[in-house]
């Protein structure tokens, strides 16, 4: 079997959820997707989204046969649940960030990076962190980290990340401060 028919495999949905679960529980923590081998966005997608999903990709990240694999219905990132987008290109609009009587309805972006552990040095602060946590991360806009600030700016309102490498994760929910080195 390929490893792009185990992404769709009860089996290896649970394995990936339980290191999802790791990567929101120790913020900034990478997670590697053992036999991933490019398909950890797959693999993510297909443990979390779902036919009761909505979900945006304006960049087209999503190959078709997967898109239809989910069954998540395609709709603008404004009103989404799960908003797939490259790290290259920050989004031109506002996710949905829940309220403050339903927090929970805000989204989830997954971000797609070109690796994790290598690149921009990010400190995190926060919730399940002792001190800080370092992370660092290619393949992302600066700007990314801005706008996330600015979405997150009304706790408990806001959005979390899920940052996926070809072959590994790394949650920051959105309790988490995100500086980036040397920024003033």
């Amino acid at each position: 079997m390929t490893n792009e028919a185990l992404a769709w495999l009860p089996a290896r949905q649970q394995q990936v959820f339980r290191r999802l679960m790791t990567a929101f529980s120790y913020p900034g923590r990478v997670q590697s997707l053992e036999g991933a081998e490019g398909n950890a966005m797959r693999l993510i997608l297909g443990t979390l989204v779902d036919g009761a999903c909505t979900l945006s990709d304006i960049h087209h990240l999503l190959e078709r046969d997967d898109r239809r694999r989910l069954g998540a219905r395609m709709c603008s990132l404004e009103v989404a649940d799960f908003i797939l987008a490259p790290g290259t290109q920050v989004l031109e609009g506002t996710p949905r960030l829940g309220s403050l009587e339903n927090p929970e309805q805000g989204a989830t972006v997954v971000l797609a990076v070109s690796a994790l552990g290598t690149g921009v040095c990010l400190n995190l602060q926060g919730p399940g962190i002792s001190g800080k946590q370092p992370l660092r991360v290619s393949g992302v806009d600066p700007a990314w980290w801005t706008q996330r600030a600015e979405w997150n700016a009304h706790f408990p309102m806001g959005v979390d990340f899920v940052l996926v490498s070809d072959n590994a994760v790394a949650a920051l929910p959105r309790t988490t401060l995100v500086t980036m080195e040397g920024a003033h």
